[in-house]
Protein backbone atom coordinates (compact mmCIF):
# COMPACT_ATOMS: atom_id res chain seq x y z
CA UNK A 1 0.00 0.00 0.00
CA UNK A 2 1.73 3.37 -1.14
CA UNK A 3 -0.27 6.45 -1.87
CA UNK A 4 1.72 9.17 -2.06
CA UNK A 5 -0.38 11.95 -2.46
CA UNK A 6 1.08 14.93 -5.27
CA UNK A 7 1.33 18.20 -3.75
CA UNK A 8 -1.24 20.04 -5.15
CA UNK A 9 -3.98 17.31 -3.87
CA UNK A 10 -2.90 18.02 -0.46
CA UNK A 11 -2.39 21.84 -0.88
CA UNK A 12 -6.15 21.90 -1.87
CA UNK A 13 -7.46 19.31 0.38
CA UNK A 14 -9.03 21.11 3.30
CA UNK A 15 -10.46 23.78 1.22
CA UNK A 16 -12.49 20.80 -0.79
CA UNK A 17 -13.02 18.24 1.78
CA UNK A 18 -14.29 20.98 4.66
CA UNK A 19 -17.14 21.87 2.38
CA UNK A 20 -17.80 18.19 0.80
CA UNK A 21 -17.41 15.96 3.73
CA UNK A 22 -18.08 18.66 6.90
CA UNK A 23 -21.79 18.24 7.14
CA UNK A 24 -21.20 14.25 6.67
CA UNK A 25 -19.08 12.49 9.32
CA UNK A 26 -17.13 14.66 11.28
CA UNK A 27 -20.63 15.23 13.77
CA UNK A 28 -20.15 11.74 14.22
CA UNK A 29 -16.12 10.81 14.43
CA UNK A 30 -15.66 13.82 16.60
CA UNK A 31 -18.60 12.97 18.83
CA UNK A 32 -17.11 9.36 19.29
CA UNK A 33 -13.66 11.05 20.13
CA UNK A 34 -15.35 13.24 22.49
CA UNK A 35 -17.28 9.93 24.15
CA UNK A 36 -13.65 7.86 24.65
CA UNK A 37 -11.69 8.90 27.57
CA UNK A 38 -8.30 7.27 26.71
CA UNK A 39 -6.22 7.36 24.01
CA UNK A 40 -7.37 8.05 20.23
CA UNK A 41 -5.38 6.99 17.56
CA UNK A 42 -6.53 8.45 13.79
CA UNK A 43 -5.56 6.21 10.68
CA UNK A 44 -5.31 8.04 7.73
CA UNK A 45 -4.87 11.60 9.54
CA UNK A 46 -3.96 13.52 6.51
CA UNK A 47 -4.28 17.19 7.08
CA UNK A 48 -6.08 16.75 10.21
CA UNK A 49 -9.78 17.50 9.28
CA UNK A 50 -10.48 15.55 12.94
CA UNK A 51 -7.31 15.58 14.74
CA UNK A 52 -6.86 19.50 14.90
CA UNK A 53 -10.18 19.70 16.62
CA UNK A 54 -9.93 17.15 19.16
CA UNK A 55 -6.67 18.32 19.90
CA UNK A 56 -7.95 21.59 20.80
CA UNK A 57 -10.70 20.08 22.73
CA UNK A 58 -7.93 17.87 25.27
CA UNK A 59 -8.49 14.62 23.06
CA UNK A 60 -5.05 12.39 23.67
CA UNK A 61 -5.13 12.01 20.12
CA UNK A 62 -2.02 10.74 18.00
CA UNK A 63 -2.32 10.22 14.30
CA UNK A 64 -0.24 8.68 10.97
CA UNK A 65 -0.61 8.69 7.37
CA UNK A 66 1.40 7.13 4.55
CA UNK A 67 1.29 10.78 2.50
CA UNK A 68 4.19 13.19 3.49
CA UNK A 69 2.61 16.22 1.51
CA UNK A 70 -0.42 15.15 3.39
CA UNK A 71 1.43 15.01 7.32
CA UNK A 72 2.84 18.16 5.18
CA UNK A 73 0.32 20.55 5.49
CA UNK A 74 -0.73 19.20 9.28
CA UNK A 75 2.33 19.97 10.88
CA UNK A 76 2.06 23.48 9.54
CA UNK A 77 -0.64 23.64 11.86
CA UNK A 78 0.88 22.37 14.69
CA UNK A 79 3.26 23.47 17.39
CA UNK A 80 6.48 21.45 18.03
CA UNK A 81 5.17 19.37 20.50
CA UNK A 82 1.67 18.78 18.62
CA UNK A 83 3.89 17.43 15.84
CA UNK A 84 5.27 14.45 18.26
CA UNK A 85 1.74 12.90 17.81
CA UNK A 86 1.79 11.96 14.05
CA UNK A 87 3.80 10.12 11.83
CA UNK A 88 4.27 8.90 8.39
CA UNK A 89 3.30 5.04 8.79
CA UNK A 90 1.00 2.85 7.07
CA UNK A 91 -1.95 0.60 8.37
CA UNK A 92 -0.45 -2.57 7.90
CA UNK A 93 2.54 -2.24 10.09
CA UNK A 94 2.40 0.84 12.01
CA UNK A 95 3.46 0.35 15.90
CA UNK A 96 3.31 2.32 19.13
CA UNK A 97 4.33 1.43 22.47
CA UNK A 98 1.35 1.37 23.88
CA UNK A 99 -2.55 0.55 22.99
CA UNK A 100 -5.64 3.29 22.30
CA UNK A 101 -8.96 2.91 23.18
CA UNK A 102 -10.73 4.00 20.18
CA UNK A 103 -9.10 4.09 16.86
CA UNK A 104 -10.64 5.40 13.70
CA UNK A 105 -9.57 5.06 10.74
CA UNK A 106 -12.56 7.13 8.77
CA UNK A 107 -13.18 8.88 4.67
CA UNK A 108 -12.18 5.05 2.84
CA UNK A 109 -9.07 4.12 4.61
CA UNK A 110 -9.83 0.80 4.35
CA UNK A 111 -11.02 1.16 0.44
CA UNK A 112 -7.34 1.98 -0.15
CA UNK A 113 -6.36 -2.03 0.87
CA UNK A 114 -6.94 -3.75 -2.68
CA UNK A 115 -5.58 -7.20 -1.49
CA UNK A 116 -7.62 -9.04 1.43
CA UNK A 117 -4.31 -10.00 2.80
CA UNK A 118 -3.66 -6.50 3.30
CA UNK A 119 -7.15 -6.02 4.64
CA UNK A 120 -6.77 -8.56 7.09
CA UNK A 121 -3.28 -7.89 8.06
CA UNK A 122 -4.21 -4.43 8.52
CA UNK A 123 -7.30 -4.97 10.64
CA UNK A 124 -5.60 -7.09 12.67
CA UNK A 125 -2.96 -4.93 13.47
CA UNK A 126 -5.58 -2.47 14.50
CA UNK A 127 -6.55 -4.62 16.81
CA UNK A 128 -2.93 -5.57 18.61
CA UNK A 129 -2.91 -2.21 19.11
CA UNK A 130 -6.61 -1.80 21.11
CA UNK A 131 -7.06 -2.13 24.90
CA UNK A 132 -9.36 -4.41 26.43
CA UNK A 133 -13.24 -2.84 24.85
CA UNK A 134 -11.62 -0.72 22.84
CA UNK A 135 -13.35 0.35 19.82
CA UNK A 136 -12.35 0.59 15.56
CA UNK A 137 -14.48 2.34 13.42
CA UNK A 138 -14.33 2.21 9.91
CA UNK A 139 -16.21 3.45 6.92
CA UNK A 140 -17.26 2.12 2.98
CA UNK A 141 -19.88 3.54 0.84
CA UNK A 142 -22.72 0.94 -0.24
CA UNK A 143 -21.61 0.66 -3.83
CA UNK A 144 -24.75 2.23 -5.77
CA UNK A 145 -25.06 -0.41 -8.99
CA UNK A 146 -25.72 2.10 -11.62
CA UNK A 147 -21.98 4.08 -11.38
CA UNK A 148 -20.60 0.28 -10.99
CA UNK A 149 -21.46 -0.43 -14.37
CA UNK A 150 -21.27 2.18 -16.18
CA UNK A 151 -18.92 4.93 -14.32
CA UNK A 152 -19.47 8.62 -14.82
CA UNK A 153 -17.60 11.22 -16.82
CA UNK A 154 -16.35 14.80 -15.83
CA UNK A 155 -18.06 15.69 -13.19
CA UNK A 156 -17.52 18.93 -11.40
CA UNK A 157 -17.61 18.36 -7.22
CA UNK A 158 -15.85 22.08 -6.63
CA UNK A 159 -15.06 25.02 -8.41
CA UNK A 160 -14.35 28.12 -5.85
CA UNK A 161 -11.80 30.64 -5.46
CA UNK A 162 -8.88 29.76 -2.83
CA UNK A 163 -7.77 33.14 -3.45
CA UNK A 164 -9.12 36.11 -4.20
CA UNK A 165 -9.58 36.20 -7.82
CA UNK A 166 -8.12 32.66 -7.88
CA UNK A 167 -9.77 29.69 -8.58
CA UNK A 168 -9.73 25.94 -8.35
CA UNK A 169 -11.54 23.88 -9.76
CA UNK A 170 -11.97 19.50 -9.47
CA UNK A 171 -13.58 17.16 -12.32
CA UNK A 172 -13.61 13.83 -11.43
CA UNK A 173 -14.01 10.26 -13.33
CA UNK A 174 -14.86 6.46 -12.66
CA UNK A 175 -14.20 4.03 -14.70
CA UNK A 176 -15.18 0.32 -13.04
CA UNK A 177 -13.55 -3.19 -12.58
CA UNK A 178 -15.91 -5.47 -11.35
CA UNK A 179 -14.07 -8.52 -11.91
CA UNK A 180 -11.51 -6.91 -9.28
CA UNK A 181 -13.96 -4.68 -7.15
CA UNK A 182 -12.40 -1.56 -7.60
CA UNK A 183 -13.58 2.06 -8.80
CA UNK A 184 -10.71 3.46 -10.98
CA UNK A 185 -11.18 7.47 -9.58
CA UNK A 186 -9.40 10.16 -11.77
CA UNK A 187 -9.34 13.24 -10.11
CA UNK A 188 -8.48 16.24 -12.55
CA UNK A 189 -7.50 19.78 -10.78
CA UNK A 190 -7.45 22.99 -12.62
CA UNK A 191 -6.26 26.15 -10.77
CA UNK A 192 -4.85 29.75 -11.68
CA UNK A 193 -1.57 30.79 -10.42
CA UNK A 194 -0.03 33.77 -11.11
CA UNK A 195 2.35 32.02 -13.74
CA UNK A 196 -1.40 31.27 -15.58
CA UNK A 197 -3.74 28.16 -15.31
CA UNK A 198 -2.42 24.94 -14.07
CA UNK A 199 -3.95 21.44 -14.85
CA UNK A 200 -2.91 18.25 -13.41
CA UNK A 201 -4.79 14.35 -13.21
CA UNK A 202 -4.24 12.08 -10.10
CA UNK A 203 -5.67 8.61 -10.58
CA UNK A 204 -6.28 6.83 -7.15
CA UNK A 205 -8.15 2.85 -7.67
CA UNK A 206 -10.52 2.29 -4.28
CA UNK A 207 -11.26 -1.21 -3.29
CA UNK A 208 -15.40 -1.45 -3.04
CA UNK A 209 -17.34 -4.34 -0.52
CA UNK A 210 -20.60 -5.86 -0.29
CA UNK A 211 -22.47 -5.91 3.40
CA UNK A 212 -21.70 -9.72 3.25
CA UNK A 213 -18.39 -9.38 2.18
CA UNK A 214 -17.80 -6.89 4.98
CA UNK A 215 -19.16 -9.47 7.31
CA UNK A 216 -16.84 -12.30 6.33
CA UNK A 217 -13.65 -10.02 6.34
CA UNK A 218 -13.91 -8.73 9.81
CA UNK A 219 -14.95 -12.55 10.84
CA UNK A 220 -11.44 -13.64 9.57
CA UNK A 221 -9.56 -11.13 11.46
CA UNK A 222 -9.67 -11.00 15.34
CA UNK A 223 -12.36 -9.66 15.60
CA UNK A 224 -15.58 -11.07 17.31
CA UNK A 225 -17.62 -8.49 18.08
CA UNK A 226 -18.42 -5.84 15.58
CA UNK A 227 -22.06 -4.29 14.03
CA UNK A 228 -22.35 -2.17 10.39
CA UNK A 229 -24.62 0.64 10.45
CA UNK A 230 -26.37 2.29 7.69
CA UNK A 231 -25.34 5.85 8.26
CA UNK A 232 -23.53 8.14 10.47
CA UNK A 233 -26.19 7.78 13.21
CA UNK A 234 -26.10 4.38 13.73
CA UNK A 235 -28.97 3.50 12.11
CA UNK A 236 -29.43 -0.03 10.73
CA UNK A 237 -28.95 -0.90 7.26
CA UNK A 238 -31.65 -0.11 5.20
CA UNK A 239 -32.40 -0.76 1.45
CA UNK A 240 -31.28 2.76 1.12
CA UNK A 241 -27.94 3.17 3.06
CA UNK A 242 -25.42 4.99 1.53
CA UNK A 243 -22.65 4.19 3.85
CA UNK A 244 -21.43 0.90 5.81
CA UNK A 245 -20.25 2.52 9.32
CA UNK A 246 -18.34 -0.38 10.81
CA UNK A 247 -18.04 -0.69 14.89
CA UNK A 248 -15.76 -3.29 15.97
CA UNK A 249 -15.00 -3.86 20.18
CA UNK A 250 -11.93 -5.96 21.00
Amino acid sequence: MSQEYPNYFARFYDLIYHKLRDGVDNKYFLDQIKQSNGKILEVGVGTGRFFIYALSQGADIYGFDISSSMLDVLKSKLNKTQQERISKQNIIDFQYDFKFDLIIAPFRVIMHLLEKSSQIEAINNVYRHLNKNGIFIFDTFVPDLNYLIKGFDNHTDFDEEYEKGKRVKRIVSTQPDLINQLINIDFKFEWDEDSGKRKEIYKIPLRFFFRYELEHLIERTEFENYKIFGDYKENLLRSDSKEFVVKCRK
